[in-house]
């Protein structure tokens, strides 16, 4: 079931399209204000946003450029009642997947769900790498595994990802540092090692996947 989420402060409004898109087979988090983001980040990412561009605090287009840092590849949707071209520009410049205006027909706008949901889909069987009971997306930076997902930061994404690419070969410390760090000096050492670490964690639940180190030299992922 996709997940979805809907930030939309008109309450009637957002009960119905939240109602409505639950009945058409989505997992919709709904959510009144910005602010709320704060105390659900532990839900993220989702698998598309739905923004209003009119809320309190601050506008959705500055909300979608903020949560674009962290999930860059997360698709969305403006849903607004401004009809003006250039405020269509600017959301669509920011990067958004598509902008409707209210009032909207919730069938179509649960079919331009969808459609946008069939593409990622498409580009994300492409770029997938199966790591044992795992699923890995390195452009969306994520890591996914039945019992729980991890949103990995640029760096853990790259460096297990230049793992993954020589799968079941030892990786030399140097290589790994000039590839995603730039440098093969010795904090960045320290910093491959502190990673290495966090990548072990994140791939805990499957006992079958290992990153094994060869003291001093380098380092190997078997999957």
């Amino acid at each position: 079931m996709n997940k979805l989420l809907l930030i939309e402060d008109d309450a009637d409004f957002g009960f119905m399209l939240q109602h409505y898109l639950q009945l058409s087979g989505y997992d919709v988090h709904w959510m009144q204000s910005p602010t709320e983001l704060l105390l659900a980040e532990n839900i993220l990412p989702y698998d598309l946003l739905i923004l209003d561009v009119m809320l309190p605090v601050k506008s959705g287009f500055t909300l979608a450029q903020e949560i674009k840092e962290y999930y860059p590849e997360v698709p969305f949707i403006f849903l607004t009642a401004k009809e003006q071209k250039i405020d269509k520009i600017t959301g669509l410049k920011i990067g958004a997947d598509d902008y409707l205006t209210k009032p909207c027909d919730p069938e179509e706008l649960v079919l331009r769900i969808q459609n946008i949901l069939k593409r990622n889909k498409k580009t994300d069987q492409i770029t997938s790498i199966t790591l044992g009971s795992y699923q890995f997306f390195p452009q969306r930076l994520l890591l996914t595994h039945p019992l729980e997902q991890f949103k990995l930061t640029e760096r853990e994404a790259k460096l297990l990802q230049f793992l993954c690419q020589r799968n079941g070969s030892l990786v030399t410390r140097e290589e790994i540092l000039l590839q995603v760090w730039g440098n093969s000096d010795f904090f960045n050492g320290r910093s491959m090692d502190v990673f290495i670490t966090r990548l072990r964690k994140y791939l805990k639940h499957d006992l079958n996947l290992h990153i094994t180190s060869s003291r001093g030299v380098g380092f190997n992922i078997s999957f």
